[in-house]
């Protein structure tokens, strides 16, 4: 994605259009239309021949953009998770991968990227009952791997809205959501983490039809994408008028969330009250 929008921007100040552009790789219109949305796989030849054509000359500028055309046909680390990794969630870990900033609402279960490995396992064996064991070893471990891009040097920002029926189902038993609340608790210390609750006296609220997360990425041409997940398969949207009703919803939420330095008092209440030692 990040490729493509600036293989536009470079197209653009040439004024290039997008034909001109096709007939230079021996391809089409639609083929660099999907380019620039990211949508397709880049061959490093293409992106050359187009930087040429673009005028595109300085060397460093060239080995940049080159650099990302190999990155982005390289596989990224849940490629070693294909047995159990069905292809649309393949492409939102590849967003989430890349993503500045993650806004995620969350009605049933704790979010993913804050799940310790006990509730993981509770929630992987409720989808999947009759897996064997090793099977679920690999899932859970591949829901603990997402988790390290929240503890890299350049970690994103994730801020989550999660409703206090979430933390009231006992998924796991009660030593397994303890240990989740305390967990919550020492997320919330981590500047880059922002997590809210939405009390059941809250009443009905912004997002009533269940969970999404918008992603947002570090370069102003990148759009926000909206994930929405379903049994079976997932949704992502990307037209401006879904992301504005999306963005004003998680707004809305924020808004009717405790704020979050109640955070932590609100967890460590529901911990004592409901899982105690």
């Amino acid at each position: 994605m990040l490729l493509g929008a600036q293989l536009r921007r470079l197209r653009e100040a040439s004024g290039v259009t997008r034909d001109g552009a096709g007939w230079e790789i021996r391809s089409s219109e639609s083929k660099i239309s999907r380019m620039e949305l990211g949508r397709v796989g880049f061959k490093e030849r293409d992106v050359a021949d187009l930087l040429t054509l673009y005028g595109v000359t300085a060397a460093d500028e060239r080995a940049a953009l080159l650099k990302l055309a190999r990155d982005a046909n390289s596989p990224g680390w849940w490629h070693h998770y294909g047995d159990v990794l069905p292809g649309w969630f393949q492409s939102y870990l590849g967003l989430e991968a890349a993503a500045a900033m993650i806004r995620t609402y969350e009605v049933q279960f704790v979010p993913g990227l804050l799940q310790t490995r006990e509730y993981a396992r509770a929630v992987v064996l409720l989808g999947h009952p009759q897996a064997p064991a090793e099977e679920i070893d690999r899932r859970v471990g591949l829901r603990m791997q997402r988790q390290q891009l929240l503890h890299r040097a350049d970690p994103p920002q994730l801020w989550a809205v999660v409703d206090e029926a979430a933390l009231r189902r006992p998924v796991g038993g009660s030593e397994v959501m303890r240990g989740q609340l305390t967990a919550l608790i020492e997320a919330t210390r981590a500047p880059h983490v922002r997590l809210q609750i939405i009390p059941f006296d809250a009443g009905g609220h912004a997002a009533a039809g269940g969970a999404f997360t918008i992603l947002r990425f570090g370069d102003d041409d990148l759009p926000d994408i909206v994930y929405i997940e379903q049994l079976t398969s997932a949704i992502y949207l990307d037209k401006r008028e879904d992301l504005d009703y999306y963005a004003v919803a998680m707004e809305r939420l924020c808004v009717e969330a405790a704020p979050p330095e109640r955070t932590p008092e609100i967890l460590t209440r529901l911990r004592d009250e409901l899982y105690p030692q």
